[in-house]
């Protein structure tokens, strides 16, 4: 195990924590902490994705993972739960954003489009100040919440499933947890269970 990396992993959730803390009151008429982690499909087996928007090899992996995981999860073979792992500097808030886009429309569908649009913007190196026109611009409305709860539990995964770096993916099937790291490795995984 990296110990730098582990280190640099719990710093970085300690800093979204207190960076979301930091951000001031909900938007009024936005709603309370009633968002559940981002998870689809009612399978036995779940499937956590750990990915960093920012991530060269999360972008490279992400075509190729997306019809994968559709057709896991339409077919009811998986319960899938993505986890956004905020290992580079402005992660934090694309895990926001991702989260805000939820709280408009929390359905597969939505959540694959605005995944793809925010790894589309971090290829695109698209400040944080200009990011919420950007998904405007996509046709994906924000409605700001208070994220802690749901980032506290995302967090919460990332420790249990000691994530280091990503992407990752953690497979728990009849009762045993299986993590696969990088690209070919989460693919290959994926495509066993089809």
């Amino acid at each position: 195990m990296n110990l730098n990396k582990t280190c640099t992993l719990l710093t970085v959730c300690t800093v979204i924590l207190f960076a979301v803390s930091a951000c001031g009151e909900p938007v009024p008429g936005a709603g309370k902490d009633d968002l559940p982690l981002p998870s689809y499909g009612s399978g036995k087996t779940i499937v956590r994705v750990y990915t960093d928007y920012f991530c060269p090899p999360c972008q490279s992996t992400e075509p190729e993972l997306e019809p994968l995981l559709v057709d896991l999860v339409k077919s009811n073979k998986i319960t899938l739960v993505f986890v956004d792992a905020p290992i580079y500097k402005d992660s934090q808030v694309y895990a926001k954003h991702f989260l805000y886009a939820l709280k408009k429309k929390n359905i597969f569908e939505h959540a694959l489009r605005v995944r793809s649009a925010l790894f589309e913007a971090a290829t695109n190196k698209i400040e944080k100040n200009v990011l919420e026109e950007f998904l405007r611009g996509k046709g994906i409305t924000l409605v700001p919440f208070d994220a802690v709860p749901v980032l506290t539990k995302l967090n919460a995964l990332l420790r249990e499933d000691n994530v280091t770096s990503t992407p990752t993916c953690v497979i728990v099937k009849d009762g045993k947890s299986e993590k696969k790291v990088g690209g070919k490795e989460v693919l290959k995984a994926l495509k066993e269970l089809q």
